[in-house]
């Protein structure tokens, strides 16, 4: 069996390997029934899910609160908050999915892992949350429609990390018609067309 290992922390434990390996199963298990990953994405679930969500999180400080939007299956939320019980235990992840189905295999995951984690399921723009010190987002909207969904979740010293396809140069164009922000943009290490956007200081353009 080929050992594990995740790029961007080549240091990680034996027992975060595992627990990704644990998650990674119960998502091929849930996956007929629920299509938490397209089906031709199995074969290559740790590359193009795993150590793509896995990437995000050495991107900026932790906090003390981090907060997934349009979790579905758990990318990034569940691989940051399994990387987190070692590297910001104290960090407390909330996972947004409106989805039901995909909010209950949320819920089994965080049991069987015994993860820091809440989770909401409801729409972003019902969430709960306060001050959250990172929110995440990984395909769910255009940015910006997606800056307008978690507005209420951003506070002054929020960091959004937005992960990003081919078209995020013509999305930050469009958001900067209506948002007033900073952005650094990393390139994907797993997608070499895709991008993390991450902003901070988001506002409302003035008019």
């Amino acid at each position: 069996m080929k050992k594990r290992s995740l790029k961007c922390f080549p240091d990680v434990s034996r027992e975060t390997i595992k627990q990704l390996e644990d998650y990674v199963a119960l998502v091929i298990k849930w996956n007929p029934v629920i299509n938490l990953v397209a089906k031709g994405d199995v074969a290559d679930i740790w590359d193009r899910h795993i150590e793509d969500s896995a990437q995000i999180v050495v991107l900026t400080d932790i906090g003390s609160l981090w907060v997934d939007v349009g979790s579905g299956g758990g990318f990034p939320g569940v691989v940051a908050a399994i990387l987190l019980k070692t590297i910001s235990p104290l960090t407390k992840v909330i996972l947004v999915e409106s989805d039901a189905r995909k909010a209950v295999f949320l819920r089994q995951v965080v049991l069987k892992l015994d993860l820091n984690c809440e989770i909401q399921n409801k729409r972003v723009e019902a969430a709960s949350v306060k001050a959250a010190s990172i929110v995440s987002v990984r395909a769910l909207a255009a940015l910006p429609k997606l800056l307008e969904h978690v507005e209420h979740l951003i506070e002054d010293d929020t960091v959004c990390l937005i992960m990003k396809g081919k078209t995020f140069s013509q999305e930050l164009k469009l958001a900067r018609d209506a948002w007033s922000f900073d952005c650094d943009v990393v390139q994907s290490k797993t997608n070499p067309d895709g991008a993390i956007l991450v902003i901070r200081n988001v506002c409302r353009a003035k008019k």
